[in-house]
């Protein structure tokens, strides 16, 4: 699943991960944002509605490419589909194996509306295509590839500039033709366009000829009787001329092939060149994020401790007000959060470090039935100056919002219990009452303990 787009549900091209974690092709979040105006992430409202945040915003320049992602997708190991093909490799190079595929389904180029395989389409343009005809400049008829006669001396004609007697001496070939019309390929345009034809169609342009080299080597089989005097010179002659020229096709053709063997490799060098430079900036970005994110939880920290100084408490007295009474009830009887931690406050301005622990629906002796609340020692930054153990009383309030029936509670610390000796680490084993208060008086409508969804403790350190 990490591997596939959370919008088209195909393996990921050119991954990039949003804000919110999800991964989307590069094509796929431009479309998305392009049609979108605040577009959400499909993933986030799938997962949970409620939970939507301004992460799910997708937005191009908020995502970032997935390098790591898209390293192991290209190391994928895949086969190729197509019936009759038994390629397999990995993904990197599936897309070159495609355009090579020799089985995959392709149009016929003349335009006769055929799905060829690519192996088969040079038999197709021989023997079955309507449209590869040629039309002779002299007598005006219209000839099939098997009915044209001499079709090497035109392309020499072309290639290499030989001349040799025939029966149509008109060249066929038009200056906005494909140079190798006259071997079956009928594209016709601008000679931006022949010239762009041309480099991008050699494969099939070799397929052609290799189809007219077997119709040579037909034409040449009777040489072997010229040693028996049966074929006259000159028409061995005519054979010799015809393997002249076709050398020199394939000359040219091999030509072709190594200029646009060097134009591939040159590209292939400038595509790992931007791709450095991408990696590198996708690096640098990488960077930034993970600055952002240091920034990000200091400011949070710096938060959580500007919350600490304006409830903190330095004279022993502190009063915690819980708020969302009702779901955070919930969360302890289904143990989601069992307990819940008040603010750190002071004995005094350099006194003791202690805070409270609430278990609303009870802890140990009193699980399932009572509230209970503890009293925590937690190392503080002067507990080098102060004695231990801790011996101070400890008074738990539970205040009736009206003010009539406060529940109290009161304890003197055990002496030799670990909870009340100097701190090793954060906080000490929380003591106190584990029945502090039953859950039936809690939510009783007679009391006012529990008021808009809002309680408060309030705890007294003498």
């Amino acid at each position: 699943q990490k591997y596939l787009c959370s919008n088209c549900n195909n393996v990921l091209k050119k991954a990039l991960q949003t804000l919110c974690g999800h991964r989307y092709c590069s094509a796929c979040l431009s479309w998305i944002v392009r049609n979108n105006k605040n577009a959400i992430c499909q993933k986030c409202e799938e997962e949970d509605p409620s939970a939507l945040s301004e992460g799910s915003l997708l937005a191009e320049e908020r995502a970032f490419g997935d390098a790591a992602i898209n390293k192991e997708i290209s190391e994928l190991k895949v086969h190729c589909v197509t019936l009759g093909c038994s390629w397999s490799g990995i993904m990197k190079n599936f897309e070159e194996h495609q355009s090579l595929c020799e089985y995959a389904l392709i149009p016929c180029h003349t335009g006769c509306g055929h799905m060829v395989m690519r192996k088969k389409l040079a038999d197709h343009l021989e023997n079955g295509c309507v449209n590869n005809v040629t039309m002779c400049q002299k007598c005006k008829r219209s000839l099939s590839s098997s009915e044209y006669q001499n079709p090497f001396q035109l392309v020499s004609d072309y290639f290499l500039s030989f001349s040799f007697q025939q029966k149509c001496s008109t060249p066929l070939i038009n200056k906005d033709g494909c140079r190798f019309s006259e071997v079956g390929c009928s594209f016709r345009g601008s000679k931006e366009k022949i010239k762009e034809h041309e480099k991008t169609a050699v494969g099939a342009h070799m397929l052609l000829l290799l189809q007219h080299i077997k119709q040579l080597k037909a034409s040449l089989c009777p040489a072997a009787k010229a040693a028996n005097g049966s074929i006259p010179p000159s028409e061995l002659k005519v054979n010799e001329n015809k393997l002249h020229v076709f050398e020199n096709i394939v000359a040219v053709l091999n030509k072709e092939v190594e200029t646009s063997n060097l134009e591939i490799t040159a590209f292939r060098r400038q595509s790992e060149l931007d791709q450095n430079i991408i990696r590198g900036l996708e690096l640098k970005i990488a960077e930034l994020h993970r600055c952002l994110t240091q920034k990000d939880a200091g400011l949070s920290s710096l938060h959580k401790s500007l919350l600490f100084s304006e409830q903190a408490s330095y004279d022993g007295v502190f009063l915690w007000k819980i708020t969302d009474v009702g779901r955070k009830l919930q969360d302890s009887v289904t143990g989601r959060t069992v307990s819940l931690y008040s603010p750190a406050f002071y004995t005094a301005k350099y006194g003791y470090k202690v805070c409270l622990r609430v278990y609303l629906n009870g802890d140990g002796t009193g699980k399932g039935t009572h509230v209970s609340l503890f009293f925590v020692v937690m190392r503080g930054d002067y507990d080098a100056l102060l004695p231990w153990p801790f011996r101070h009383k400890v008074t738990f309030m539970l205040l009736d919002q009206n003010n009539r029936e406060h529940i109290i509670d009161a304890f003197r610390p055990d002496l030799t219990s670990a909870s009340f000796q100097r701190p090793v680490n954060d906080m000490n084993v929380a003591s106190g009452c584990p029945m502090f208060l039953p859950l039936s008086k809690l939510q009783s409508p007679k009391y006012a303990y529990v008021k808009e969804d809002t309680l408060f403790l309030k705890c007294i350190i003498e």
